[in-house]
């Protein structure tokens, strides 16, 4: 979108905003304005969760199911809020982005909403929202069998010897369950239309700018609000950006994954050639270098040989070795786990336990969310061979992952995908966005800030941490990141040029 495009919508949005606030004098009492009668209304109720603030409230909006008839069917978005500590000291509302596709704002709140209150000294209005099918929110599902919702069955892991004839035909079944039972709810699953709800959110909160927090895909999801109403932007932090890249999205994130499990596997592999893991029974080898070969060739071993599990009928197999991998690379905090079901793995005497997230089915609903927004937003390949060669390459230069993150995906078969053209980030709009970035991130690499700071151009600054782990802001533990995010939201203050923040010892 160009510049003159963007200056013509802030004012069509100004204009509408104001619409009706002048009266004529011949009319009698003016009548309230445009924006405060177009409202919409919010009734607060207690919420808090186990563990999390205690004054936290949740509400009901409703938006339309689709904007292009905004008068036709409604779905109802759970949202909530902590409240700032005192109207003295509160700046603004700042929102709070979950990851995903599919992860719940509300409970991100209640997870996050303390250190992040007490980091910003109670500053703003905390809110946040559940996405259309997540949490709160009105549910939409695919109908898919068990077979179809354990995370394995999820993520496209090739066969041992790379073939995905299997992937196929599972990817092939699980779209079109989606599309025979998922409905006009699972069409609105789009990253346009949860940017569309945050701009009601808006409205309703009665805001005029919003600041900001996204991590992950939330990251991107407040890229996409700042660039379709960068006049409504405050104080904007991405934390765990992936590739904007406006012609592939999510496909890029996936393809993304190889290489960020990659670059971050020699942190696990530091911990568990580290002599102080041996006085807990985790030490894996000698020397960091020795880690690899070690994991690789259980891996392959499972592929052949699959142990049982304490999960009767999910047996640990060289894929599921590999996912539990990538998964623990997420945060220092589950090495051990992954290193006892490594050693589990090795020891004929042992029956290894599986973590929770592979030995138990996901929700129906949780399924319908991520694949309808990540096939909803972008048009996929359809071609099979394409995919077979891609899993190839990819298998050959990175084995840690096995050609899942090329496979193919039921958004191979998507029918009326994409549902409205992604939205391209650009450098148009005030210079107000922070993005936050660990340098060995496994799901979103640091190279996917960096595109994301050459989309946005001198919209933003990129502060890159040396460390490993997805989500750096409160959650790393890293103090530099951590006090430099914090001085943005309270002071507004913010690098001058891109800079980076070096190791924590005292990081997680």
């Amino acid at each position: 979108m160009t510049t003159t495009k963007i200056t013509a919508v802030a004012l069509a949005a100004l204009l509408a905003g104001f619409e009706g606030s002048f009266a004529r004098a011949d009319t009698g009492p003016a009548a309230p304005p445009a924006a405060a009668r177009d409202r919409p209304a919010l009734s607060w109720t207690p919420c808090a969760h186990p563990g999390g603030p205690a004054d936290q409230e949740c509400a009901e909006l409703e938006v339309p199911l689709d904007y292009t008839d905004p008068h036709g069917e409604k779905v109802t978005v759970g949202v909530s809020r902590l409240r700032a500590e005192g109207p003295e000291a509160r700046r603004g509302t700042l929102l709070v982005l979950a990851g995903g596709p599919g992860g719940s704002g509300v409970r991100r709140l209640a997870q996050r909403g303390e250190a992040l209150r007490q980091e910003t000294r109670g500053m703003y209005e905390l809110v946040s929202l559940d996405p259309r099918g997540v949490g709160r929110s009105s549910t939409v599902g695919c109908g898919l069998g068990p077979e179809d919702l354990r995370l394995m069955s999820l993520r496209y892991w090739p066969a041992p010897g790379g073939g995905i004839g299997e992937n196929v035909e599972r990817a092939r079944r699980q779209a079109e369950a989606c599309q025979r039972n998922g409905g006009a709810r699972l069409r609105g699953l789009t990253t346009a239309n949860e940017v569309r709800d945050i701009e009601r959110f808006r409205r309703a909160l009665g805001a005029e700018k919003l600041s900001a927090w996204g991590n992950s895909y939330g990251s991107y999801v407040g890229a996409v609000y700042a660039q379709k109403y960068p006049h409504r932007t405050d104080r904007w932090v991405l934390d765990s950006s992936g590739d904007p890249d406006a012609a592939k999205v999510s496909r890029v994130w996936m393809t993304n994954t190889a290489r960020a499990v990659e670059e971050r596997f020699p942190d696990f592999a530091a911990w568990a050639a580290d002599p102080a893991r041996a006085a807990e029974g985790l030490r894996l080898a000698q020397r960091p270098d020795q880690v690899r070969p070690l994991f690789l060739a259980l891996a392959e071993r499972l592929d052949r040989e699959p142990r049982e599990t304490t999960t009767p009928g999910v047996p640990l197999d060289g894929n599921t070795l590999r996912q539990a991998l990538h998964s623990a690379l997420y945060h220092d905090s589950a090495f051990p786990g992954l290193a006892r079901l490594i050693r589990q793995a090795g020891d004929p005497g042992a029956r290894p336990v599986l973590p929770p997230a592979l030995a138990e089915p996901l929700p129906d609903h949780d399924a319908a969310v991520t694949l309808g927004v990540i096939c909803n937003d972008v048009r996929w390949p359809g071609d099979v061979a394409r995919y077979e060669r891609a899993v190839a390459a990819d298998r050959a230069r990175y084995p840690l992952t096995a050609g899942m993150p090329a496979n193919i995906s039921p958004c191979a078969f998507w029918k009326d995908a994409p549902v409205e053209p992604p939205t391209r980030i650009t450098s148009a709009g005030p210079s107000n966005i922070l993005l936050v970035q660990s340098l060995r991130d496994p799901a979103t690499p640091h190279i996917g800030g960096v595109r994301m700071r050459e989309a946005l151009g001198q919209r933003a600054r990129l502060v890159s941490v040396d460390q490993g782990g997805h989500g750096v802001y409160l959650n790393l533990g890293n103090d530099c990141a951590d006090r430099t995010v914090t001085r943005f939201l309270t002071t507004g203050e913010r690098p001058a040029r891109d800079t980076s923040c070096p190791a924590d010892p005292s990081g997680s």
